[in-house]
């Protein structure tokens, strides 16, 4: 598959609930069409995080990819993805002066949670027809 070198790639938990809702937000305030997606289980999800040296097991982070090789894990990841969000939400950004692994140990606390305090699906999401251009998978 040929990947678009002009977007930004999300890889998400495609059966978590909370990384779901996280997506569906992203989409609606990702205004200047910036983003692509594709769930850590799909096989595009495996072949970029083995691109990059990654575990393709490794389900509990979501990962940005910037067009290359480049990419952010986990509250880095989260915090680049803010960045290009309308309505405001590009201010979360200034978090940036936490300390990463502070940052991190929240958001690893939160994701070993995530199934317990908000579900999971049996398969990964199916994106309506309209959404379908966005995603990879």
């Amino acid at each position: 598959m040929d990947l678009p070198q002009d977007k930004k790639i999300i890889l998400f938990d495609g059966v978590c609930n909370l990384c779901n809702g996280a997506v569906t937000f992203i989409i609606k305030h990702d205004k200047k069409d910036i983003f692509r997606f594709a769930s850590l289980q799909s096989e595009i999800g495996k072949k970029l995080m083995e691109e990059r040296g990654m575990e393709p097991q490794e389900l509990d982070s979501i990962v940005l990819i910037d067009p290359g090789l480049a990419y952010y894990r986990k509250s880095t990841a989260a915090l680049e993805i803010s960045r290009e969000l309308s309505g405001g939400y590009s201010l979360f950004k200034n978090l940036s002066f936490i300390p990463e692994g502070l940052r991190d140990s929240i958001y690893t606390f939160v994701a070993n949670n995530r199934y317990k305090w908000y579900g999971k699906k049996e398969s990964c999401m199916i994106p309506t027809p309209e959404l379908k251009s966005k995603f990879l998978d």
